[in-house]
């Protein structure tokens, strides 16, 4: 969409910068019109005068400020409108990447930098019992707890220099602006891809990369093969089924049924969707399983019986990904024939968390910083969030590595 910069300019000196900025924001918003149908060097002509896009030129000696240009309408709009444009592209180059981890585990806000979560004390149906004129037991938080890591921050900046305004490289700065977004959506799902296939961010899983499970104070894996010794209520979730039919399904499904959660001792019970996990390799396989209509048993002469989908009623969503697969060879230092067989079922809400401190938040600097001077950059965003996976109840999810 051509933009008018002369009605723009108009509309800044009738109602204020801050009146246009919010009418660009609401367009971008509203996608009236996208961050790439402007031009900085259009921009910059009409709101700060052809002197200042003339001194922008690498061959000339009188750049100057923003505030000096002789001919500037307002410099804060501006500034304003250019810096809304490298947001917007910041944070649709972050809402585009690939999410699929980050959006299987649950997103915790909170304020701590690492954390206690308590569990709940243990009580036994007979005591749960009151009789006539006794006190009711206490039911509250009691000694067990899990332990979450410290947060880290991670962030990027972007910038329109004078060179980008002068031979109007808007096209090239936004894309960069869209990769600054798209960078940190990638890193974050790679550490959470990590925490869910149980090696958190290498070979060795460990606790600070989401890759154990910290109860009462001692480091668990994530996933096991023979039962952790808590008086017989723990706990395997990681069995060897290659993934081919339904009956690989009940057998993940048997997983939970032996498991019990360790402060309450109760069955581990799925309510809602479940989640079946797995690799490209494995994506046609795990649809079919999924979304199969009838099964017929027996071989191609004689049929034995026809039924309908034997695990339609868990409402079972197939979900396949291609950083499940590299970071099982990248991270977790499996051959790409082995991870090709890996596969994940269960909630993923209930195991999984990212402690979230703030989410991706994007600010600009403010106009005449002392790196337009030192640096010829116009105006600069920096884009930041901050967080941690934490492994909350890691027996809601089991994992097979294929291997039958």
């Amino acid at each position: 969409m051509r933009i008018d910069y002369r009605k723009l300019r108009g509309e800044c000196q009738r109602h204020g910068p801050d009146h246009i900025t919010e009418q660009v924001k609401t367009c971008l918003a509203e996608k009236v019109f996208k961050p790439e149908d402007f031009s900085f060097h259009e921009l910059a002509e009409e709101f700060l005068g052809h002197d200042y896009v003339r001194s922008c030129d690498p061959r000339r000696g009188d750049a100057r400020p923003l505030r000096e240009a002789s001919d500037a309408v307002d410099v804060t709009a501006f500034s304003n409108i250019t810096g809304q444009l490298l947001v917007n592209s910041v944070l649709q180059g972050f809402e585009n990447a690939p999410k699929v981890a980050s959006t299987l585990v649950s997103t915790i806000p909170t304020r701590l930098n690492g954390e206690k979560v308590p569990g709940v004390e243990h009580i036994t149906d007979e005591v749960a019992v009151v009789q006539p004129g006794m006190p009711f037991p206490h039911y509250g938080f009691g000694e067990t707890y899990i332990e979450t890591p410290t947060s880290d921050k991670r962030g990027l900046k972007c910038s329109v220099t004078k060179e980008a305004i002068f031979y109007d490289l808007t096209g090239h700065v936004l894309t960069r602006a869209g990769e600054v977004g798209q960078v940190l959506a990638t890193r974050k799902e790679k550490r959470v891809m990590d925490m869910i296939i149980g090696y958190g961010g290498g070979s060795t899983p460990n606790f600070a990369g989401g890759g154990k499970w910290k109860y009462k104070g001692t480091e668990y894996a994530v996933f096991n093969t023979t039962t952790v010794d808590w008086s017989s209520y723990w706990y395997v979730n990681q069995h060897t089924a290659a993934l081919s039919d339904y009956t690989d399904i009940d057998e993940a499904e048997q997983l939970f049924a032996e498991m019990r959660q360790p402060d309450t001792r109760e069955p581990i019970e799925i309510m809602g969707t479940r989640t079946l996990l797995v690799p490209p390799a494995l994506r046609v396989t795990a649809r079919r399983i999924v979304n199969t209509t009838e099964i017929h048993e027996g071989d191609s002469d004689v049929r034995i019986g026809v039924s309908g989908n034997l695990v339609d009623d868990l409402g079972i969503q197939a979900v396949s990904s291609a950083y499940m697969y590299r970071r099982l060879i990248d991270g977790g230092s499996v051959s790409a024939a082995n991870a090709k067989k890996h596969w994940l079922y269960g909630d993923f809400a209930k195991a999984f968390a990212y402690m979230e401190n703030w989410p991706i938040t994007v600010v600009q600097s403010p106009p005449n910083s002392y790196v337009e001077f030192n640096q010829d950059i116009v105006i600069e965003v920096k884009a930041s969030e901050r967080g941690t996976c934490a492994v909350i109840n890691p027996y809601y999810v089991t994992r097979s590595t294929g291997a039958g």
